[in-house]
């Protein structure tokens, strides 16, 4: 086999602070509002202790003492919203691999893909959009692009894009730099490794970044999902909206899902996580299998 290709680059990455503070009743209830209202997000009483270890590392840059402190800037000093963003980078949760749920790639690759080919030797249509809603560091954006470009193979005359969306800024910054600890990428065969992945050097041994090929494919931008209106000016063949709507309650699922079905191409589907299911939105979703769904035709929002 021939030698991996490197990358090098000047710093490695830093650790984050730990620790806590403690936090009332009254300051729990005020931030679970706030998270709710710039997010979506609900948080039971059961996340009490997780609002408290993860804005601590917020309270201690300020040098506030208590979490009523910290709210009282967020209310009255913070004009344009950046350390509310911040805020909210430090409650979401970030759980994601390379291919993980793999029936999906494969669905991806074996179903959709020829479904397209056959379609351009049709129409001559060779422009495929996909999105990845929620795509924390990139590892399911990337997986996208890999299953793209091996299912279709050379993307000369192709027109290829997927778009890799999160609320969390410093996730996105992870993904459009494409670099990840070797450990992550463990269940990934080693011809792809070799195919699409550069080993780092120095003080990046063991970590491995995705090829300019494939990171230009993707295009990283922050979107709240419960904001109004979203960036976003194209129809998607296929939207990966994956273990996202466990963060929300009911009524907020409902308006999403709405949503999104809106941006799905006629003959689009949607992906959703292994723990979830759309089958009380039958009116828009036709269930295809566990967690793939085609947009019903004729379906109005």
């Amino acid at each position: 086999m021939a030698r991996a290709e490197t990358f090098s680059l000047p710093t490695a990455p830093t650790q984050p602070l730990v620790g806590t503070f403690p936090i009332t009743d009254q300051e729990f209830d005020a931030f679970r509002e706030l998270i709710l209202r710039e997010a979506g997000i609900f948080l039971s009483d059961a996340k009490r202790q997780l609002v408290s270890s993860r804005l601590a590392k917020r309270l201690r840059r300020f040098g506030f003492k208590t979490f009523s402190q910290y709210y009282d800037y967020l209310m009255t000093q913070d004009p344009e919203g950046k350390e509310r963003l911040q805020m909210i980078n430090c409650i979401t949760t970030n759980k994601t691999d390379f291919f993980r749920e793999a029936h999906h790639f494969t669905f991806l690759r074996e179903q959709v893909c020829p479904q397209w080919q056959e379609r351009a030797r049709r129409s001559g249509v060779r422009r495929v959009r996909v999105w990845s809603a929620g795509c924390s560091s990139g590892e399911e954006p990337y997986s996208i692009a890999i299953t793209l470009k091996e299912a279709l193979g050379c993307l000369t005359g192709w027109d290829v894009k997927v778009l890799a969306s999160d609320i969390d800024t410093e996730m996105l910054r992870v993904g459009e730099r494409g670099i990840y600890p070797a450990e992550k990428l463990k269940g990934v065969p080693q011809e792809v490794q070799h195919r699409y992945f550069l080993r780092g050097t120095g003080e990046w041994t063991g970590h491995l970044q995705v090829r300019p090929e494939i990171r230009s494919l993707v295009a990283f931008r922050r979107i709240n999902l419960i904001a109004e209106p979203w960036p976003i000016y194209t129809r998607f063949d296929v939207i990966f909206c994956r273990n996202v709507i466990i963060y929300f309650n009911r009524d907020t699922q409902r308006r999403l899902f709405e949503r999104l079905a809106s941006y799905l191409a006629q003959d689009g589907y949607l992906l959703v996580g292994h723990s979830e299911s759309l089958y009380w939105l039958g009116n828009l979703f036709v269930p295809l299998r566990s967690t793939i769904y085609r947009l019903r035709a004729g379906s109005t929002v």
